[in-house]
């Protein structure tokens, strides 16, 4: 058997001071070129899972594996082989997006003319090249979103993660972020990603992973997991039956 692209061992996380696990004992197996979609409601655990895997917070307990690659002893080698794109903004809004994108190019190693090569690849695939000397702070969220995740995927990461990659943005953005990804997928690129938009979720995953309270209550195809449901017709009814009705408001 082909080893995966990701996998983890008893993986889990409790902070310092709390009497809980944000994330229970788990494990998981994701296949290269899958599309992988973490779905839960708030304070589910997403967002630390997320961290455990893509080497940002240390696991309580458990291991991760990247090619079958431990982070604890190959980090440098197999954050080459990552990107991250995060919900909140890895911008700096008072540089253009051609001088951000050069300095997370040049932070991944990318030589100057292969540098210069990708950024116009992909600003003129998002719609961006005419606003390459614009400061972000001028541009509307949807431009951030497109700009975030062109400075995540520059080095051509092998295993890509994103963290609600749509929230926020106008519908013409969001086609044109998710039709990225589907060609960077396409080209070999596995993608783990979370959100809180259902349908999205069911039309761009090729498996489905639900979280709450820090452990895995359901996983599977998108279609498999609505027909494991006699009375589901979306992913979103699926949803709400496992994780319930109930207000997960938080501070």
């Amino acid at each position: 058997m082909e080893t995966p692209i990701l996998e983890t061992v008893c993986i889990s996380k409790k902070y310092k001071n709390t009497d809980y696990y944000a994330v229970k004992p788990l494990d998981l197996r994701v296949e290269k070129k899958e599309i992988v979609g973490f779905l839960g409601p708030n304070g589910a655990g997403k967002t630390t899972l997320i961290s455990m895997l893509s080497g940002v917070l240390k696991p309580t307990d458990g291991k991760v594996l990247i090619q079958g690659l431990e982070f604890k002893n190959n980090k440098q080698e197999i954050q080459k082989k990552l990107g991250i794109v995060p919900q909140e903004y890895a911008l700096y809004p008072s540089l253009t997006a051609l001088e951000n994108l050069n300095y997370f190019g040049a932070m991944y190693g990318l030589k100057t003319k292969d540098l210069k090569t990708k950024i116009e690849y992909f600003l003129t695939e998002m719609g961006l090249i005419d606003f390459r000397n614009k400061k972000i702070k001028t541009f509307s969220g949807g431009m951030k979103r497109r700009v975030n995740l062109i400075a995540g995927i520059l080095h051509n990461p092998q295993l890509l993660y994103l963290d609600e990659p749509t929230v926020g943005v106008d519908v013409q953005s969001k086609q044109v972020i998710l039709d990225q990804l589907h060609k960077l997928n396409a080209l070999g690129t596995t993608i783990i990603y979370t959100s809180h938009h259902m349908v999205e979720a069911q039309e761009f995953c090729t498996k489905v992973i639900i979280i709450d309270t820090g452990t895995i209550i359901a996983k599977g195809t998108p279609s498999d997991l609505i027909s494991s449901i006699p009375s589901a017709n979306t992913l979103e009814e699926v949803y709400l039956k496992h994780t319930g009705l109930k207000l997960r408001d938080h501070v």
